[in-house]
């Protein structure tokens, strides 16, 4: 008999988010609105369907790398997808998302959930979780000053490396 877990995984692993019959799919949004490339966008999905897994396995709060979150967020966006296809039909379960209320405490409490589920990714797959899609937690919670910016409208030009900490 197979272990109900083992389906678990298998069902959300075999989730399909882009739709054939789409011109411009949910990878394509989630590269072209990151500035990644397909493959990237790929490898991310596939880490959030991991991460979904962890999260509906397990009894405490869980943290996902910022890459995995803005999986999350624009999946979200696809209410029907994500509410009914995904959290019903293929979890069993709701799984809500819930941001932050700011603050050092909450700081502290996220680093220590993102270290914590880092730690059972580890456990449950057996190996280490990509640093290209989960790196340091001292990169996950200091390379957070993002804005959403129109590229028809204004130029982007990346600050030298010796910069990044200015």
């Amino acid at each position: 008999m197979s272990d109900p877990k083992d389906n678990l995984l298998n069902k959300i692993l075999d989730f399909e988010f882009d739709l054939p019959t789409a011109n411009f799919s949910f990878s394509d949004r989630l590269s072209r609105e990151n500035g990644w490339s397909l493959y990237f966008a790929l490898q991310a999905i596939q880490e959030y369907k991991k991460f979904m897994y962890l999260i509906a396995q397990s009894a405490e709060p869980l943290t996902p790398s910022d890459q995995i979150d803005q999986v999350w967020h624009l999946h979200l966006l696809y209410t029907k997808s994500y509410w009914e296809d995904f959290c019903k039909n293929t979890i069993g379960k709701e799984i809500h998302h819930g941001p932050t209320k700011g603050g050092q405490d909450e700081r502290n409490k996220y680093k220590i959930l993102y270290e914590n589920t880092k730690k059972i990714y580890f456990e449950v797959f057996n190996q280490v979780p990509p640093p290209q899609l989960w790196p340091s937690s001292e990169i996950r919670f200091s390379e957070i000053d993002f804005v959403r910016v129109n590229k028809k409208t204004h130029f982007i030009i990346p600050k030298p490396s010796f910069l990044h900490n200015v």
